[in-house]
Parts: structure tokens; sequence; C-alpha cells
């Protein structure tokens, strides 16, 4: 049954999303794309093509029917804060998942609710991921690695084999993480970044090696 669905971030990345729900109906009929939700784009905004501004939280919470909710926000700490305030029950957040994403052995990964895999991402075996992660183009997971919630990877992130990740962290674009790292909260990793140690919460992470900058 094709179900409705919104995203939420009317911004470029919302337009990257919509496209991706575009791909996985060209194969299988599954959605229909009603729209935006964005606290700061005007209700009735035309977003290209795509559709238009339904909304903010207030009109997403007051919403009357059922509806999939995918997130196109690129910050961490505000894409928490969003889900956060949802208190609607009708709402729904579904893994949202390019059909060029390569998974080495599918049957092996564990994944939690309201992810978005962008196309030519890489998934190896064993991989574990939580909530509400965003994976950008070209992002690769090796073997063994653990995510959990609230992630936002760049295009080109590499993420090495039994790399350990918490919350709330942000990786750059082309960032790397080395095997067996231990990541936790709230960490930024500049672009083009190599990590080579285990990091701390609430830092910048830049260079290569990369080191470490109060944010």
């Amino acid at each position: 049954m094709i179900q409705d669905i919104a995203i939420y971030g009317a911004g470029g990345f919302g337009k990257e999303v919509a496209c991706l729900i575009n791909k996985i109906n060209d194969i299988s009929p599954t959605w229909n794309l009603i729209g935006f939700f964005d606290d700061g784009i005007k209700k009735e905004t035309e977003i290209s093509k795509y559709g238009k501004v339904l909304g903010g939280m207030v009109e997403l919470n007051d919403w009357k029917n059922k509806i999939s909710i995918v997130f196109a926000i690129g910050v961490p700490r505000i894409l928490s804060f969003l889900v956060n305030k949802i208190q609607n029950p009708k709402v729904n957040f579904p893994n949202i998942i390019h059909p060029e994403v390569f998974f080495a052995d599918k049957s092996t990964l564990k994944m939690g609710k309201g992810n978005v895999i962008v196309r030519a991402c890489s998934f190896s075996c064993d991989v574990e991921l939580g909530d509400f992660n965003q994976f950008n183009s070209i992002s690769a997971l090796a073997h063994d690695v653990k995510v959990g919630s609230f992630n936002v990877f760049m295009p080109l992130s590499r993420i090495s084999g039994g790399t350990s990740i918490g919350e709330l962290n942000l990786f750059g674009i082309g960032s790397v993480i080395l095997q067996n790292i231990k990541i936790g909260n709230n960490t930024r990793f500049s672009a083009g970044c190599y990590v080579m140690r285990n990091t701390k919460d609430g830092m910048l992470y830049a260079g290569n090696p990369a080191k470490k900058y109060d944010i």
C-alpha cells in the first residue's frame, strides 16, 4: 500500500531526499510524497518541483492522518531537538534507503528507525545502526561498526572496522576513522581529517593525523 510521506527540512538536502524517494518509487511504488515541513520557510512555498511547505512543527503535531516523516537535517543537535518535539502519535519514522546502497550481508545488519541512507553508500557485515542517522552519498562503514543515534555522515565518510560511535556526532566530507576507534558523543570531524586515536566528547578534530580543538 502506498503511504503518505513528507520531508522535514526543505533545503538542499531535502531536495536530495525527495529524489531518493522518487528512486525508490521507480523500482517499487511505496511513497506518496505530499510535501515538506520546515519551521524557517513560509507555508505554501514551492520547493523546486518536489512539493510545497506544509508548515512547521505546529502543523505536523496537529496533522490528522497517518503520515511518515523523513528528516533532511544536517546538524545533529537540531535533528535530535526536532525529533523530540514531535508528539503526534500518527507520525511514523521509516528507514529510507536508496536502491543503489551496497550491503555485504544485509542479514547481519541491525537498524533502528528514521535512518536516511543516500546513494552509493556501502555497509559491510555485522553493522549496527541506531535511530535517525543520516548517511550522505558514498559513505562507507566496514565490518563490526556500531553507530548510535543522531549522527550525520557527510559524503565520502570512511569508518573502518570495529569502530564504535555514540550519538550526535558530525563527520565532515572525506573524514576517515581508522579501525577499532571509540568515538563518544557530540564530536565534530572536519573535512578530510584522519582519526587515529579514541576521541573525547564535545571536541573538534581536524587534520592528518587529526588533532583536537575546543568547539
